[in-house]
């Protein structure tokens, strides 16, 4: 389908609201079903493909370890909206692969997360129970306000419906 000037515009505005974040809300679920909600400091590759690293130790890491399924939110602070029933946001349906520690792009991104969160990352870039995950985006929702809510396709953000109330 070919980028209309809404579409384009809109793909602009899910992006800037997006980057405008440096953590995720993470919903995961384990191999039995049983869902979970957390969160993780978010970094995006070139690609505009979120990456996250989380310790073992935490449900969500188990969780994509065994079910790689995932959702990615990126909401909009109660305390700049004026009606919470129509709170902006972007959700991100996605498949979660782990990066081998070995892969080049691992080092890579890690250095990202240590430009960007400092150095709590070189603290954890020593523990053995932090893994790196890539999320491949599938499909997703950007909800600008009541009535006003697009298909996302792809990490790119790029829109393939317009839903116009």
């Amino acid at each position: 389908m070919p980028e209309t000037p809404d579409h384009a515009g809109l793909r602009q505005e899910a992006r800037a609201f997006r980057d405008h974040f440096r953590s995720v809300v993470l919903a995961t679920s384990s191999a039995d079903g049983q869902p979970d909600a957390s969160y993780a400091p978010v970094v995006f590759d070139e690609q505009e493909t979120p990456h996250v690293y989380i310790s073992e130790l935490a449900q969500h890491t188990r969780n994509l370890l065994e079910n790689p399924r995932a959702s990615l939110l990126f909401i909009a602070d109660e305390s700049d909206t004026r009606n919470l029933f129509g709170r902006q946001r972007l959700t991100l349906h996605c498949e979660a692969r782990r990066i081998d520690p070995a892969d080049p792009q691992a080092t890579l991104l890690l250095d990202q997360f240590e430009h960007s969160f400092g150095k709590t990352v070189q603290l954890l870039r020593s523990l053995g129970d932090f893994h790196l995950f890539a999320f491949e985006v599938r499909a997703g929702t950007y909800v600008r306000g009541f009535a006003q809510a697009w298909e996302i396709a792809d990490a790119s953000l790029n829109i393939v419906k317009l839903n116009r109330g």
